[in-house]
């Protein structure tokens, strides 16, 4: 449970996050932040996003218009629980039979200094395409989503570091985007070929955004990841990453 006094770095958080991984389309009925993205089918690019626990007004109402904003993007109704959630609007998807099917873990953690003696091994790249190409093929997911991948990563305002490891057999082998907002640095889009896990690789590449946004003038790291992902929560950890809050995903059962 969040307590109150924790509320104003959770609003922060989601602040920052939503900068991060920005939606084509953001709109609000009151403090309920409607995000959708018709090139992108991301869970955070498609959601309600209730940023005032108090805001507990005409529950069914408003759901039933964000439901017919959704269905205009082809997307389902979908509302992010976080902390921020009125208790209200959580019962009443409880009430409704409405499941959780994803949940995921905010973390934070101080970023060490850079060693001035040494030089910053890995720049960022500049090439989106090349990223989201390394990306795609990475995770080996389909070609079509490139289009929509790199809208979101070209929208995106804070500066941003894109970070590419490759071996001269496999070609790209890990991933990592890091966004820098003033002192904090999001570390995002973190992924690593099956074929080179468990050797150091995915600590190298994070380690290398993380320098990276020491050098911008960040001073904390922030990052999501999901709570089944046993080997990156493992990964984190190591770099001194905390739990913050959790949010969840849910849909009304069809």
């Amino acid at each position: 449970m969040i307590s109150k006094a924790d509320l104003p770095n959770v609003r922060r958080l989601e602040a920052v996050g939503f900068r991060a991984w920005p939606a084509a389309s953001v709109q609000y009925d009151g403090s309920w932040l409607i995000r959708l993205t018709a090139g992108h089918d991301s869970k955070r690019l498609n959601s309600v996003n209730p940023l005032d626990p108090s805001d507990s007004r005409d529950i069914e109402i408003r759901l039933a218009k964000a439901a017919k904003r959704f269905a205009d993007y082809g997307r389902p109704l979908t509302v992010r629980q976080t902390p921020l959630t009125p208790p209200q609007l959580i019962a009443h998807m409880d009430a409704n039979g409405w499941p959780v099917f994803s949940e995921t873990i905010v973390m934070m953690a101080d970023i060490p200094p850079n060693d001035t003696t040494e030089s910053i091994e890995h720049l960022p790249l500049r090439d989106v395409g090349r990223f989201v190409d390394a990306r795609l093929q990475i995770c080996d997911e389909s070609s079509q989503d490139k289009a929509g991948l790199s809208e979101v990563i070209n929208a995106i305002k804070p500066e941003c570091g894109l970070f590419l490891f490759e071996s001269p057999d496999q070609g790209p082998i890990a991933v990592s985007l890091a966004v820098h907002d003033n002192d904090l640095a999001g570390i995002l889009q973190v992924a690593v070929s099956e074929s080179v896990r468990r050797q150091g690789v995915g600590s190298a590449i994070v380690n290398a955004s993380l320098r990276w946004a020491r050098l911008r003038g960040a001073r904390t790291a922030w990052l999501s990841v999901e709570c089944d992902n046993e080997a990156a929560i493992h990964l984190y950890r190591k770099f001194g990453f905390r739990d913050v809050y959790r949010y969840s995903y849910r849909r009304a059962e069809l």
